[in-house]
């Protein structure tokens, strides 16, 4: 894992937040421009800010919010397995996080294909939105195949079965899963989802390349939030981090 990378990507996914609480106002980074926002379908059905596309002369970001308002809640409770359409049959997903991504991918293709086709395309999300990143970097590998695709997440919960992880490992080049061992969301779904409504049994497994972190905030929520992520990254490059800090307040998350 590129160090500089995962903390510039940990502080791009901050503003996923910003943007849905600030009625899609974010900031965005030095020598990017904005291609676009994305919104998403609610379990209630209705549009939510979900994220957004940048450029720059060196590459392109896609980035995915995670867990915001009470209807994402119940999309990450919805842990019954579907096809991924995008990639076949074989490969089975969970619902919730499956229906979201679907409802936004027509809007972010029609994105990235007003960028560049020649430039590093970077996926990342924190969350929720880490396993939106890991299901639209599987569909872009697979349907788009950039040059270059390299994936970032931020404490992300498990995505798929066996079969859409063999798929997925094969597919995306490059994957970096960041993980603190004490959050609770990377645990989740468990390895074996026992459906309470069918008493069918579906399996799930991570995507590869974990990058292990460990700290503790005092709190399950503190340990999961993404401007923990970044603090505890920060630490290993703090003159780096004080260069991409040195922008816009409230471009770096706080803890």
């Amino acid at each position: 894992m590129d160090l500089r990378t995962a903390i510039f990507l940990a502080a791009v996914c901050s503003q996923t937040y910003v943007q849905y609480d600030n009625g899609g106002l974010f900031l965005i980074p030095e020598t990017y421009r904005l291609v676009g926002p994305f919104g998403a379908a609610s379990y209630a059905g209705g549009q939510e800010p979900f994220g957004f596309v940048l450029e720059s002369e060196r590459g392109i970001i896609l980035a995915f919010r995670g867990t915001s308002s009470p209807t994402d809640w119940i999309t990450d409770m919805i842990a019954q397995q579907t096809v991924f359409k995008p990639v076949g049959k074989g490969c089975l997903t969970h619902r919730g996080f499956t229906d979201v991504y679907m409802s936004a991918r027509d809007e972010i293709f029609r994105l990235l294909d007003q960028t560049s086709a020649d430039k590093p395309l970077f996926v990342t999300g924190h969350s929720l939105g880490g396993a939106l990143a890991t299901l639209a970097s599987l569909d872009i590998a697979v349907n788009r195949k950039p040059p270059s695709l390299i994936t970032y997440t931020f404490g992300a919960p498990r995505v798929g079965d066996p079969s859409f992880v063999r798929s997925y490992n094969a597919a995306v080049p490059i994957n970096f899963r960041v993980q603190n061992e004490y959050d609770v969301v990377p645990h989740l779904p468990p390895l074996v989802y026992n459906s309470p409504k069918t008493d069918k049994s579906y399996y799930y497994l991570h995507v590869k390349e974990e990058v292990k972190r460990s700290f503790r905030n005092g709190s399950v929520g503190s340990n999961h939030v993404i401007s923990s992520y970044f603090a505890d990254l920060a630490k290993d490059a703090p003159g780096f981090t004080a260069v991409i800090c040195s922008g816009p307040p409230g471009w770096c998350p706080i803890r």
